[in-house]
Order: C-alpha cells, then sequence, then structure tokens
C-alpha cells in the first residue's frame, strides 16, 4: 500500500520556515542589520521601496566575507556566531544561522561582499531558494544586500502585507531601535528616498535623544541601578510625557532590543502611580546581565526572553525606574506644547529645570495691584524669587484654583493647586503605611454614614484593613456605618463622598484579594478628598508652603491620578505663543 507520509521536497522545507523567520519586511530589515552589529560595522545605510516590499537594501563596513563563507552563509543553519553547540552565553545578535536562506527562499537576494584585506568582492545570488555560483565582482570592503520582490515565491504570504506605508513604519520602527542599542555605530535610513535619519556614531544619551525627538530630549531623566548581578541603565521621560501606544518603550538587554513582557509590565508597574490611565511611557532602558541568565533561543524573531529567575528581574527593574521618577516637582518642568498664534496651547511637552546660575538676574519683585484690578485674580507682593526653588514665588491665585509663579530664571509657573496637593497627600498617607500605618484622626462626633447595602458591606467586611489606613468604621444597623476616626492627614473631609468611593474601588476588588494589592488605587481615592479644593483662596504663605513641598516631595510633578500638578513657560515659549518668534 502507498505511504500517505511523504517527505516536502527542500525549497517547500525552506519555504516553510522562511514564513516564520521573515514575516514582514520589517523582520527582514532587522535580520539583515543584526548581521551588520555582529560583523563589527562602525556604518550601517538601510534604504527601502515601497515599504520593502519592492526592495531593501543593506549596507555596511564590517569584516566582510570571503568566497568560501559567501557560499556557506545562504545554506540553512550555517553561522560563525557559535563557538559551540551548548546555546549558553551566545552574545551576539544572531547565532540560528536562517536569516540569509529564509530571505532567499521567498525573495530574490544577492550579496556583495569584501574582507578589508581582500584584492576584490564576491557575489552569490539566491532567487526563490534557487543558489547562484559564487562569482568575483568588483565591491567595497564591508557587505552589501539587496532583496527585491519579498515574498514573490510565496504569494500566499504576500497578500497578507499591510500598505506599503505600514510596512515602511514597521521596518523603519526595527531600525530605529537596533540603532538605540547599538550607539556607536552611524546608521543612515532611507525609504522611497526619503531620509528618515543619518546618525552618527555617538554617546548613548546624543543617540536616545536623536531617536526619540525633540520633546522627549528635553524630559529625559537618568536611569541607573544595580542588584547582584543586574545592571540597569539609560533615560525615562517624565511621566508628564506619555503616548497612547508602548511604541516609544525601548528595551534592550544585553545589547539585544527585545520585547519582553516581564520588562513591558515592570515598566507599566513603575508609571502606574504617575501617569493618566491608558498612557504609556516613553522609556530606553539598557539591561546586562550575565548571558547564562536568560534563554534568547525562544523565537526565530528572537525578541522574546526567558530570564532564568524573572521575578527578580521584574522587581529589579520596578524600583529602579521608579527611583529615577521619585524625584519633587522642577526636576523635569512641564510645559505647555507651543503651536502657532491665535491657536489654543496644548498640554504634551516637558522641559528640565534650567541649573542654579542660568538666568543673568532674577526679574524685579512684582508690586501688588488693587482687588479689583484684575478680576478673578489676586495679586501679591513677593520677594525675589530664588534659584534653590525650581517652582519659583508665588505672585497670584487665579479663579481661586490657580497659582502663579516666577521662577528665577524667568519662567512662568503655573500650579493647579488641588492637584498638587492631592499628590503631597498621597505620598503622606504612603510614607505612613511604610512606617507601620496610617494615623488616624478620632472624630469628636461620631458621624453616621446611610450607604447603599451592597457598598456598606464591602466597607464592613474590611475594618481591619481600612484601621491601618486610619480610617475606623462600624456597623450601626441596616446600611448604616458608624465612623469613628478619619486619616489623621486628610484634615476634615465630608465622610460620605469618602466612603463611598472607597466602597468604589473595593467593588473592583475580589473580595480575596488583600487590601494591599490595591493600596496606592485606595490611598489616591484617600488622598482626593484630603486635598486643597480648587475654589478655596490661599494665602501667601500658604501658596508658599505649597510649592516648596511639591519640590521636596517625590513624584509631585503628577497627581494620584496622572495628570500634571503644573506648566512652566519659559521666556522664549511665551514669546512663540504671542508670536514674536
Amino acid at each position: 500500500m502507498e505511504s500517505r507520509i511523504r517527505l516536502l521536497s527542500e525549497a517547500t522545507v525552506n519555504r516553510i520556515a522562511a514564513g516564520e523567520v521573515i514575516e514582514r519586511p520589517a523582520a527582514a530589515v532587522k535580520e539583515l542589520v543584526e548581521n551588520a552589529l555582529d560583523a563589527g560595522a562602525a556604518r550601517i545605510t538601510v534604504a527601502l521601496a515601497e515599504g520593502g516590499i519592492a526592495r531593501i537594501e543593506v549596507s555596511d563596513d564590517g569584516s566582510g566575507m570571503n568566497a568560501a563563507e559567501l557560499a556557506l552563509a545562504v545554506q540553512r543553519h550555517a553561522t560563525s556566531k557559535l563557538a559551540d553547540e551548548a546555546l549558553v552565553r551566545i552574545a551576539t545578535l544572531g547565532f540560528r544561522g536562517e536569516a540569509l536562506p529564509s530571505i532567499g527562499a521567498a525573495a530574490r537576494l544577492a550579496i556583495t561582499s569584501r574582507p578589508p584585506d581582500a584584492s576584490n568582492a564576491h557575489t552569490i545570488q539566491v532567487e526563490g531558494g534557487i543558489v547562484s555560483e559564487v562569482a568575483p565582482c568588483a565591491g567595497a570592503p564591508g557587505t552589501r544586500v539587496v532583496v527585491r520582490d519579498l515574498f514573490f515565491a510565496t504569494p500566499a504570504r504576500r497578500k497578507f502585507l499591510k500598505h506599503p506605508r505600514t510596512e515602511a513604519e514597521h521596518a523603519e520602527l526595527a531600525v530605529r531601535r537596533l540603532a538605540l542599542a547599538a550607539p556607536g555605530v552611524a546608521f543612515r535610513l532611507e525609504s522611497d528616498g526619503r531620509l528618515a535619519f543619518d546618525l552618527p556614531g555617538q554617546a548613548r544619551e546624543a543617540r536616545v535623544a536623536g531617536l526619540l525627538g525633540e520633546e522627549a530630549a528635553a524630559a529625559l531623566l537618568a536611569v541607573d541601578g544595580a542588584r547582584d548581578t543586574l545592571r540597569l541603565t539609560g533615560f525615562v521621560c517624565a511621566p508628564a510625557l506619555s503616548r497612547a501606544t508602548g511604541a516609544a518603550q525601548y528595551l534592550v538587554v544585553n545589547g539585544r532590543p527585545v520585547a519582553d513582557p516581564v520588562l513591558k509590565v515592570a515598566v507599566r508597574v513603575a508609571y502606574r502611580d504617575v501617569i493618566a490611565a491608558g498612557r504609556h511611557a516613553v522609556v530606553a532602558l539598557f539591561l546586562d546581565m550575565p548571558p547564562d541568565e536568560l534563554d534568547v533561543n525562544v523565537h526565530p524573531a528572537k525578541t522574546e526572553l526567558r530570564f532564568r529567575d524573572p521575578a527578580a528581574v521584574r522587581s529589579f527593574v520596578i524600583s529602579t525606574v521608579s527611583r529615577a521618577l521619585s524625584g519633587g516637582a522642577g526636576v523635569a518642568s512641564p510645559t505647555v506644547a507651543l503651536h502657532p498664534i491665535h491657536s489654543r496651547p496644548a498640554w504634551g511637552a516637558v522641559r528640565r529645570t534650567s541649573p542654579p546660575g542660568f538666568a543673568e538676574a532674577p526679574p524685579a519683585p512684582l508690586r501688588p495691584l488693587p482687588l479689583d484690578a484684575a478680576p478673578g485674580a489676586r495679586l501679591l507682593a513677593t520677594e525675589a524669587p530664588s534659584h534653590d526653588y525650581p517652582l519659583g514665588a508665588p505672585v497670584a491665585q487665579v479663579l481661586d484654583t490657580y497659582i502663579i509663579a516666577v521662577a528665577a530664571d524667568g519662567s512662568l509657573v503655573l500650579v493647579d493647586q488641588h492637584a498638587a496637593h492631592e499628590r503631597l497627600t498621597h505620598e503622606a498617607l504612603r510614607a505612613q503605611m511604610v512606617d507601620g500605618g496610617v494615623r488616624s484622626q478620632p472624630m469628636l462626633l461620631p458621624a453616621v454614614v446611610e450607604l447603599a447595602p451592597a457598598d456598606a458591606a464591602r466597607l464592613l467586611a474590611r475594618t481591619v484593613e481600612l484601621a491601618r489606613l486610619g480610617l475606623e468604621i462600624e456597623a450601626f444597623g441596616g446600611a448604616a456605618v458608624l465612623v469613628r476616626a478619619m486619616p489623621a492627614a486628610l484634615g476634615a473631609p465630608e465622610p460620605r463622598p469618602l466612603l463611598r468611593d472607597l466602597a468604589d474601588e473595593l467593588a473592583e476588588m475580589d473580595e480575596s484579594t488583600a487590601l494591599d494589592a490595591r493600596l496606592d488605587a485606595v490611598i489616591a481615592r484617600l488622598a482626593c478628598h484630603g486635598s486643597i479644593r480648587a475654589g478655596r483662596r490661599l494665602g501667601a504663605e500658604e501658596m508658599t508652603a505649597l510649592l516648596r513641598q511639591m519640590e521636596a516631595t517625590p513624584r509631585a510633578a503628577t497627581c494620584s491620578h496622572g495628570r500634571p500638578t503644573y506648566l512652566k513657560l519659559s521666556k522664549a515659549e511665551i514669546e512663540t505663543l504671542f508670536g514674536r518668534r
């Protein structure tokens, strides 16, 4: 009887494998650039046509290949990057020996290469898996790879490609990630004749600034931490600058750009209390660790890792990034994004505070105006602002909600008093919890609060845990709750709105979940009720005290919900808003 099982031809096997390794033009670009980096290139040039579907060209000045090496390079599982076959302590970006044969199986591939000490170059071509003979030719030292008609040999895969513009965006992102991982290498990228970027070999901070853009470059906060065999360096952006997606999160492990879920979760947790819900942080982080502490042979794309101790890695990244974000207000100063005159300013940009001594001279003290001279505002006499205080000296309160201050460098500072005080209260409550529990203040007359039965039940089921937060309650019959003490840091807020909000927070928790698991969210609810409200008039001393506390309080640039607590406008930015620039 004839067997129903048969061996596939080598060409078919190669095309199947190619679909796994080269899923879209960006994957081919990534593999070719990784080869250039592994070859020790000092400069890499990438050119795309129609998003890489029609043509991909990658040129480098690396070590090159001789004729014999060129013939082997297009054979499956032939590699120069593994000293042994143990698959541990992998120090190169590539190692599987699949990229070039996979590309050659799905496209028209031409490679021209020349070692630096060779008198001439050699070339080889592969079309749909059919390999030509190696032939001598002219060529500069290094390697030039040209890929044409990607997936012409696998039409089923080609028809699933997106619009060329979309494919170009994915390819550009892949090159950007590799360029950020190797700042010492010069990179040039062109797409359909358009220059995307041309970066020289440079220091890491300059490379990060060049790739993230001017807006993000002005908001960079340095990250540097070590624990046992782990080292995390790089930069994160102040919480006020965020993105709608995680595309601006660059994560590099041992020089390899990755999209690892462990690291992504760590970044999200570190920013959880300082960034608005649904927004994503902008970071460029470099994690270094012993190669035998992770497995990079998880997927052919090599962007996923398997850590030996993922919990330790996650904890280390969270704590290190959180520490970088823990500076007080003024470490990274939010400003409004500038638009042409007559357009409305929009929140977005972030600018570093100018260092002491930056301004040529402090502005002259402002004189008070009569109250009726500025409807909706109360102006104050003030001393000249000091360089020691990034948020400057308060000069007025507008709409009984916003504080206007002038910094020593002449910048205008606008503070949302409720958002700012909410963060201060949040951090005070958090500090007390770390010390053993929030201090409570007994009420002179216990308050009886009527709630929905379900809300009352949720609160009364957590009386012991709520007591650690300074809130002492007990049942008072039916759906009523008796409040005996409130957190002292909140002052004297109305109990009913506070209890209702806490019940809503508890409703999102599973009954078996400890309150500590969502402690920050609960503390944020408490902080909101204990903060200075919009509409409350503040005296000069109160405003000054609020600014000084913001400068000394961790994460005070945003409120507990991730919104900015203050904005800062420099002289140049004000002039731009008024059309003077």
